[in-house]
């Protein structure tokens, strides 16, 4: 097997590039716009780890040739560059060179176009796995996992929060997430129903520990859709985000809520590096990434609840280690399937978590270690 990782020597492109070393017995192949970067990358890791199972190529998402050749005699594309803009190359890039596809991007048009490729995607028997990560990624694996500790679920509440300090270096992907929040959808699953997309909901969560309760507002990921499909009792099923400091969350995200709607170049970028110096000027302790869930429902014909909570102190680990967790099942082929899949409808969720643990997230459910 032989990983192709586009963005390979940028943040999150190098962590996924050493777990994959480590956890799997995959080649890897760094790849960016830069050769120089991508070599020198490579090679530090070919002297970390034994076997040279690391090279460098240059490949350009927005040079569909360009790609196209530098794929050639690998297995799978696997985006880790904000990317989106070009996604209709990249789609078509893989599909041309014969292999599979993952990406760790939030993005509606990227989604939009995915689906309206589906039908090609299955008939070449390619496997596409969109939506990994952190956040879309974990919440549909984590309502899974705690629905098979129920006999049946009724309502299952999952909250993120993010808080991963100061002094982090800023990069394209928060344009790419500024991008997202155009499209920017609150919709929670109530008493049988999807309310309106613009319908904000607000709560209090209680995350536990130094964290404790927390105001949380509503938002959406798709891969949360079809999750009443899969389990009809669900009455009641939503994702919330946590508040940090009241002047990013009354001040500052409101403004550029705004500005994205003003359609000016460069406008995300700017409102971008402003989201970014709020979260880190005004961060304050514990400086934590988590994802919480709560689920309840009944179990043995008596009411249960179960709370199942995933946290790592590195937000960028905690997007990388769910998608090396994906792909060990995907590369010993349990999770090797054609066709267009989301990363938390894909996984087997006992396993998925216990892979998780070996790479360092720590993963309480109740008052116990998961693992």
């Amino acid at each position: 097997m032989k990983i192709f990782i586009l963005g390979g020597y940028g943040l999150t492109g190098k962590l996924l590039a050493r777990h994959l070393l480590q956890q799997t017995e995959a080649d890897v192949v760094i790849a960016g716009r830069t050769l120089e970067k991508a070599a020198a990358f490579a090679g530090e890791l070919n002297a970390e780890f034994a076997g040279e199972r690391v090279s460098a190529r240059r490949a350009d998402a927005a040079d569909g040739d360009s790609l196209g050749q530098a794929l050639a005699g690998t297995d799978l594309l696997l985006v880790a560059a904000p990317t989106t803009r070009h996604v209709d190359t990249v789609i078509e890039a893989a599909l041309a060179a014969g292999v599979d596809y993952l990406d760790i991007q939030l993005d509606a048009h990227k989604l939009a176009r995915l689906k309206a490729m589906a039908p090609q995607i299955e008939a070449a028997g390619r496997c596409f796995i969109t939506e990994a990560g952190y956040h879309p990624g974990l919440p549909a694996v984590m309502v899974r996992q705690a629905a098979a500790q129920l006999d049946t679920i009724d309502a299952a509440v999952v909250a993120g929060y993010l808080n991963m300090g100061h002094d982090l270096p800023y990069s394209d992907a928060v344009d790419e997430l500024m991008e997202a929040f155009r499209h920017y959808e609150a919709q929670t699953y109530q008493d049988g129903h999807w309310t309106e997309p613009g319908h904000y909901t607000t709560r209090e969560v209680d995350f536990g520990g130094e964290i404790g309760p927390r105001h949380c507002f509503s938002m959406f990921f798709e891969e949360l859709r079809d999750l009443p499909a899969l389990y009809p009792t669900l009455r009641e099923l939503g994702f919330y985000i946590a508040s940090t400091h009241w002047l990013v969350d009354w001040v500052i995200t409101p403004l550029v809520m705004a500005g994205l709607k003003v359609p000016s170049p460069g406008v995300s970028h700017n409102l971008g590096r402003l989201m970014w110096w709020g979260m880190q000027t005004f961060a304050r302790p514990p400086y934590l990434v988590m994802i919480h869930t709560t689920a309840r429902g009944r179990k043995d014909g008596a009411p249960a609840a179960v709370e199942l909570a995933v946290s790592h102190a590195d937000g960028y680990e905690l997007t990388a280690i769910p998608v090396v967790a994906c792909l060990r099942q995907y590369i010993d082929g349990t999770a090797r399937r054609p066709g267009l899949w989301y990363m938390g409808h894909l996984v087997e969720p006992g396993r998925f978590f216990v892979d998780m643990a070996t790479m360092g997230v720590a993963i309480v459910m109740g008052d116990c270690l998961f693992f």
